[in-house]
Parts: C-alpha cells; sequence; structure tokens
C-alpha cells in the first residue's frame, strides 16, 4: 500500500491548516461516515506527533503523511490518493487497487 499527495492537496494542508515542515498528520477511520470502500466508516486526518506505529508514510515537502498498522484493514488492498477538489474547497480521497 502507499499513500500520494497531489501539490494542491498539499497546498491546501499547508495554507488551510498550517501544516508546516516537520509536522506529522495520520490519517485514521471515522465510524458513521461514508467512502466508496467500506460502508460506514470514511477517513479523516489529524496532526499527530507519534508515527511510531505508522504502517505506510510519504513524506511531502518535509510534512510526513501516514496510516497506522491497526487502521490498514480500511484500505482493503487500495492505495490513497489525496487529491483537492476545487469546485467543493475539500480534500478529496481516492481508493486505487494497484
Amino acid at each position: 500500500m502507499k499513500i500520494e499527495i497531489s501539490e494542491r492537496a498539499l497546498h491546501w494542508f499547508k495554507e488551510e491548516v498550517g501544516f508546516e515542515k516537520g509536522y506529522k498528520v495520520r490519517f485514521y477511520i471515522q465510524i458513521y461516515g461514508t467512502s466508496p470502500i467500506q460502508e460506514g466508516f470514511a477517513l479523516a486526518f489529524t496532526k499527530d506527533d507519534d508515527s511510531r506505529d505508522a504502517a505506510v508514510h510519504t513524506v511531502s515537502d518535509g510534512i510526513t503523511f501516514f496510516i497506522e498498522e491497526s487502521d490498514l484493514w480500511f484500505f482493503n488492498g487500495h492505495n490513497l490518493y489525496v487529491e483537492y477538489n476545487e469546485a467543493n474547497d475539500e480534500l478529496e480521497y481516492k481508493y486505487i487497487k494497484p
């Protein structure tokens, strides 16, 4: 599994949320949400200073994005692509099987 952050999504994280080089961003699972790969669950993110349980990570412009081992089940073999949807002014998660 891999995580990819588009340039536009990275810009959104920096400008809208204020994330800077050295920050760690954890993608985690929320109950009572929607996603195309897991009914009743959605993906969310938070700033997290501890990435020691990271099963997958990527670094973009000095910001580490990661998913913990305990949340890998959600992805069911899909890679995570994080995009920015300008029309909706929000992040968009795409799940693609390799």
